[in-house]
């Protein structure tokens, strides 16, 4: 495919369809991306960007317009990002870990003018739109789909240039409510996210960076790749985890920055493997999703490969927080100061008053990164957000140096093997089953996993319903990392004088169970697939 370095794009200063031309101008023949050995350079990637921005302009879509997709990791998914934000169109990328019923929900909330599918996927995409309350265009990603031909818009919209405001990528998460919502992030939420990842841990054209996040998360656009692209270094691009696979990728790609969440590391440094892998070449490991253990941190190390401990969340788009390697071992638990660009600030629950120098306290959160609210959703929008700042729902400590540590979450939502889980969402998939009554969910700290779900069930009075019976219903309607690692059925569940669930006290009555379970029940460490994490 041909490619002109006279290409221009006369958008706003800050939007991000111009990274790509821009560094296929300077680096052409460079590579781009490395999709399971499968190179293309940024010449290619750029023209073929351009060409479907063009045919979705010409098929009457453009800023105002959301494009969903349902795709694995790979080059025409990136092709489809970047022809999106060069059209001014709001990129969408669904979970392939979904069930139908879950997808659907998605998809009618994203409500796209057009569903963009990768083939693996188009049996559960296809189901999911036979249930959604919309049918919008739907097309298969790639040369031979829609990059041949683009679905006519259902209401074709007038072309105008693509400004810094308009929505970029929006990354369904789930939160503290039952409902998955959508988080905008705008072009300039993401230049400002990039740049301050840029200066505080930037990559050259020189670096080879590892993707294995599934592209329906914010980080696998904004935690390394995105920057790599501005940058012209090289992206590998891998599908699905697999430790063994993994390190030979490091080796083999000579792979010098990567991210990933601590079960991921943790797996990396039990696989048996892990000693023969030559990992020299990384000098950029970066850890988000959790804060590392003491002691994965000292594993990696002894190999020569510090990690690098970040947190951050979807709507700061995500980044706030980073450590660097080098001051890990003076600050074990630490999650780091903020990015350039981020301010933070920790907050009294009770008073909202925002407290000085060491404290404890609810972590918010303010910068051109922060995202511009949740799609269709303005009251979830408005208590999320306070003259500006974000509420992270997150308990922090700050030292006297301006370090800050993770205490506890003021959020119900627990997080296994990176992936937030909202304890509504399983509480409600559960009781869809006609022999429960209510259910209760809370997650408890697992070595591997990070944290697991156990599930406190009221039976309906009579119902003879086992905990196999109920976790194989539950797995018809919940993703994988979704389910309860064990089921305890109870005669009631706890409630305050005011009649609120009392989380804390199942939470005390998890831990105890997790404790005392079958040890190879704890032992579990089967690794993610594409269909589980």
């Amino acid at each position: 495919m041909s490619w002109t370095s006279d290409a221009e794009i006369d958008d706003g200063p800050h939007t991000i369809g111009r990274w790509l031309v821009d560094s296929a101008a300077r680096s052409p023949e460079r590579v781009a991306i490395d999709d399971r050995g499968v190179t293309t350079d940024y010449a290619t990637l750029a023209a073929r960007s351009l060409a479907l921005a063009d045919g979705l302009r010409d098929a009457g879509y453009g800023p105002g317009d959301r494009v969903a997709t349902v795709s694995g990791n790979s080059t025409d998914h990136v092709v489809a990002f970047f022809a999106c934000a060069i059209a001014g169109i709001a990129f969408v990328p669904l979970s392939w870990r979904l069930t139908p019923r879950e997808l659907s929900d998605v998809l009618t909330r994203s409500d796209p003018s057009l569903v963009l599918v990768e083939d693996e996927y188009e049996a559960l995409a296809g189901e999911a739109l036979r249930r959604s309350d919309r049918m919008p265009r739907a097309a298969v990603l790639g040369t031979t789909g829609v990059e041949t031909a683009v679905p006519r818009a259902p209401r074709p919209g007038t072309w105008r240039p693509v400004r810094d405001d308009d929505p970029l990528l929006i990354i369904f998460t789930s939160g503290s409510e039952a409902a998955p919502k959508g988080v905008v992030l705008t072009h300039a939420n993401c230049f400002w996210n990039n740049l301050a990842l840029a200066q505080a841990l930037p990559l050259t054209q020189d670096d080879v960076v590892l993707a294995m996040l599934p592209q329906f998360h914010v980080a696998a656009w904004n935690c390394q790749p995105l920057l790599a692209w501005w940058t012209g270094a090289t992206v590998v691009l891998e599908r699905s985890f697999q430790p063994a696979r993994i390190l030979q990728l490091i080796a083999d790609r000579h792979v010098t920055a990567m991210m990933g969440v601590p079960t991921q590391y943790a797996m990396l440094a039990a696989d048996g493997d892990t000693t023969a892998a030559d990992t020299s070449s990384l000098r950029l490991a970066l850890v988000g999703g959790a804060t590392m253990p003491v002691e994965l941190q000292r594993a990696w190390t002894e190999r020569g490969v510090p990690l690098t401990q970040g947190y951050g969340l979807t709507e700061a788009g995500p980044n706030v927080l980073h450590l660097p390697a080098a001051e890990a071992a003076d600050a074990p638990g630490a999650v780091g100061r903020p990015y350039p660009h981020v301010s933070v600030r920790v907050v009294d629950p009770g008073t909202g008053l925002p407290l000085d120098g060491p404290a404890t306290g609810e972590l918010w959160v303010r910068g051109p990164s922060v995202f511009a609210g949740f799609l269709g959703d303005e009251a979830a929008t408005s208590r999320a957000l306070s003259d500006g700042w974000l509420r992270t729902g997150d308990l922090v400590s700050r030292d006297a140096g301006g370090v800050y540590r993770i205490v506890d979450r003021l959020k119900d939502i627990y997080i296994s093997g990176g992936e937030n889980v909202a304890p509504a969402e399983v509480e409600y998939a559960l009781c869809l089953h006609p022999l429960v009554e209510a259910a209760a969910v809370v997650g408890v700290p697992d070595e591997v996993w990070g944290e697991r779900g156990i599930a406190f069930v009221v039976r309906s009075p009579g119902a003879a319903l086992s905990a196999d019976e109920l976790l194989a219903h539950a797995r018809r309607n919940l993703a994988a990392f979704k389910i309860p690692v064990h089921v305890e059925f109870v005669d009631e569940l706890p409630r305050s004088t005011i009649e609120k669930l009392a989380r804390s006290r199942l939470g005390e009555r998890a831990r105890a169970l997790r404790a005392h379970s079958d040890p190879r029940e704890q032992a579990e460490t089967r690794s993610p697939s594409r269909g589980e994490s």
